[in-house]
């Protein structure tokens, strides 16, 4: 019985890795798969995968990021983009499914973006530690703060909520802040250094793109992300149609590539099983790693 089940999960295994060799022939660069949550430490992990990768002899100049993740910590999300611009020149991201967050905030460090009609980026609504230990999202503790806050400027604001304002830790909610600062900051810094690389004249009239319109451009997307009054919620999926409609990122829709839009979504498919069949918190895949 033990030898069918060892059986069974090489399959799988390597049912897994050669969809992965498929999608890196077919883009003619190294795939890395992350899938899960951002955690504080998981920088380590991707740190010696990616070495690895880099000491390979088939080496591509190029690396694709195979990307699901609800979101979490900013920190790592830094760490993992020096990583990979460290050994890559040109660093690219594919959204099966969705990146939240911390997710959407790293996919902003990438050259090119791959999405179709079902893939989803989110709010950058970055997750910091409460006194508990808890990750909770930011922006929803500084809106009601905020709100609480107006409601005792205009005298409406009720005993239970005085106690709650009057109770709030200072220290904690200037971390909230200091997070979404941060949140806003790596994703100016990122659109203006990668993604912008290549928009060097205007669309309309052919003038050069100076670096300060590119500056201003990218605020001006980083501070409509991690609006709570525009995207209501944390979790709320935002599209590839809102994202080049409304915010005007150059987004690649893999989906009008067929050849590529069927591997990726086999591809998809079997990992999720193979993750769900084990019960796995967060996985990450390398064509030498599984």
């Amino acid at each position: 019985m033990k030898e069918l089940v060892d059986k069974l999960e090489k399959l799988r295994q390597a049912t897994v890795s050669d969809l992965l060799l498929k999608l890196e022939s077919k883009l003619n660069a190294d795939v890395f798969t992350y899938y899960g949550e951002i955690v504080n430490g998981v920088e380590r992990n991707v740190k010696d995968m990616i070495e690895a990768l880099a000491k390979d002899s088939n080496k591509h100049q190029a690396i694709y990021v195979f990307l699901t993740t609800p979101g979490g910590s900013l920190p790592p999300v830094q760490r993992m983009v020096d990583i990979l611009r460290h050994f890559y020149s040109e660093v690219n991201f594919i959204i099966p499914d969705y990146a939240y967050s911390a997710g959407t905030i790293w996919c902003m460090s990438g050259d090119n973006i791959y999405m179709n009609y079902y893939s989803s980026l989110g709010p950058i609504d970055p997750q910091v530690q409460s006194k508990d230990g808890k990750l909770v999202a930011a922006l929803g503790y500084l809106d009601k703060i905020n709100e609480l806050l107006e409601k005792a400027r205009k005298n409406e604001l009720s005993q239970a909520e005085f106690l709650i304002l009057k109770d709030f830790d200072l220290a904690e909610l200037r971390s909230y802040e200091q997070a979404k600062e941060l949140a806003v900051d790596m994703l100016k810094k990122w659109l203006t250094k990668y993604k912008f690389k290549d928009w060097t004249t205007h669309s309309k009239d052919g003038t050069p793109v100076t670096l300060e319109q590119k500056e201003v451009r990218a605020l001006e997307i980083a501070n409509k992300l991690s609006d709570n009054n525009v995207w209501k919620s944390h979790g709320r999926p935002i599209g590839i149609q809102v994202l080049t409609e409304d915010l005007h990122l150059k987004i690649i829709d893999y989906e009008k590539d067929a050849e590529l839009n069927e591997i990726i979504g086999e591809y998809y498919d079997v990992l999720s099983e193979y993750i769900r069949s084990h019960n796995f918190r967060g996985f990450f895949q390398t064509r030498l790693f599984i």
